[in-house]
């Protein structure tokens, strides 16, 4: 059974799987494609973060950060043996037992382009297709339910050379916990300690950052004094109502029409902390410093590799002649930078490890960033050690020492390779 929810499982979540129950959705009818069910319950079964549609691929998964066809049995030369493989081949299954008709055996079949409209449209209602054409994106999620368990995915359909594709990625319906995440409790009560300014969580694309937030909020709600309100795009971890602090979450394209317009709109909805999906555009980084100034805590994400990166890329949002004032504003508003990296680990669970960069603001780092010396940022990290402040080298260097990755993969990450001790597994 799929249940489609292109305005994400919000707190209207009931009403929508009886609207899916009676065959409909906001009005429309509901026709979720069988081949795209066998895809989801695949990625389910073999622990994928993602699944790729992409016309002239084989629709493919990523699993613990490697891209694996997912029509491929476990033995091919297409897929690594091992228990991962394995698990690849029983999501075929569901894929043929769908429907699906796959090339020889061993090899996936390509997708061609009216399959991958076919499973873009069952989870797009026509009134959302006008707007993919119109905008040539569109964020949405999808609910499965799998062995009587519902199973989100955050989808993001998009055309390319004229063809719909599609990513889709899984979201755990429980919050994963800060120790699972690999992120001290002492690093996270002090990134939400902070009664006004703004904490940035940065990396790659698929690092971790919305988790991060999503167990941020849920340190929050500890204490009942906190009002939350969250702008995402679309709403991928729920909080659900219950004890401690009140979790507003709103939905960009549903709740609110932009991250600019939602960040607005809550000024007057009496939060102390405003979570902001992404910072994508001027007008919403300027909302973000402004809401900062005024005495709320903002937490946000930014895509870039380090935390220098992070205040480069804020500033340059920013036309040239507005930078000057913007790295003043930032100067005194920013707080934190947390930059993740996932690696891959020496555990035989292929869980990937979590590195980390971590930048708190003091005099120097504020002087670094009002007078645009970005070069400077990695200095104040190394002399900031005794403040909380993580140099990547270091972490990725502990991470080696237990274990925990190899030295290799230490320096295909390290910002200075030679620097990190350790051969193999050794250290």
């Amino acid at each position: 059974m799929l249940e489609i929810d292109v305005n994400s499982m919000g707190p209207e979540a009931l009403q929508g799987a009886l609207d899916v129950a009676r065959g409909r959705r906001n009005g429309e009818p509901v026709m979720p494609s069988a081949e795209l069910l066998g895809l989801l319950e695949g990625a389910i079964e073999c622990g994928a973060s993602d699944l790729h549609l992409v016309p002239g691929y084989p629709a493919t998964y990523r699993v613990h950060g490697e891209m694996r066809v997912a029509g491929a049995d476990a033995g091919s030369a297409e897929h690594p043996a091992g228990a991962e493989g394995e698990q690849i081949g029983a999501g075929a299954r569901a894929r043929r037992a769908a429907g699906r008709q796959g090339g020889r055996a061993g090899k996936a079949a390509v997708l061609d382009p009216a399959q991958t409209r076919d499973m873009v449209e069952s989870l797009v209602p026509e009134r959302s297709r006008r707007l993919l054409e119109q905008s040539k994106n569109l964020d949405c999620s999808v609910s499965v339910m799998h062995k009587g368990v519902p199973c989100r995915f955050r989808a993001s359909v998009y055309l390319s050379q004229g063809d719909w594709c599609a990513c889709l990625r899984y979201i755990p319906n429980e919050i994963p916990s800060l120790e699972w995440l690999g992120i001290s409790e002492e690093l996270a009560q002090r990134l939400v300690a902070h009664r006004n300014g703004l904490v940035i969580i940065t990396g790659v694309t698929g690092s971790g950052k919305t988790a991060t937030l999503a167990a941020l909020v849920k340190l929050l709600r500890q204490d009942a004094s906190h009002r939350v309100i969250t702008i995402e795009e679309p709403i991928e971890y729920i909080h659900t109502p219950g004890t401690g602090g009140i979790v507003t979450q709103r939905e960009v394209g549903r709740d609110v029409p932009s991250y600019e317009r939602g960040l607005r709109d809550c000024l007057r909805e009496d939060p102390n902390v405003i979570l902001v999906g992404e910072i994508r555009d001027r007008e919403t980084a300027q909302m973000a410093l402004s809401a900062a100034e005024t005495g709320h805590l903002i937490l946000t994400t930014l895509h870039t590799r380090d935390a220098k990166g992070a205040l480069s890329r804020f500033v340059d949002i920013f036309p040239q002649e507005a930078q000057d004032d913007v790295r003043s504003q930032l100067a005194m508003s920013l707080r934190s930078v947390v930059c993740q990296h996932l690696l891959p680990s020496t555990d035989e669970s292929g869980k990937r490890v979590l590195a980390l960069e971590v930048l708190h603001v003091n005099q120097a780092v504020q002087v670094a960033i009002r007078t645009g010396k970005i070069e400077m940022i990695e200095s104040a990290i190394q002399t900031g050690k005794r403040e909380g402040m993580i140099v990547l080298d270091d972490d990725l260097q502990r991470l080696v020492k237990a274990g925990r990755i190899t030295a290799e993969t230490a320096r295909d990450y390290a910002k200075d390779p030679a620097a990190i001790l350790g051969s193999g597994r050794t250290w």
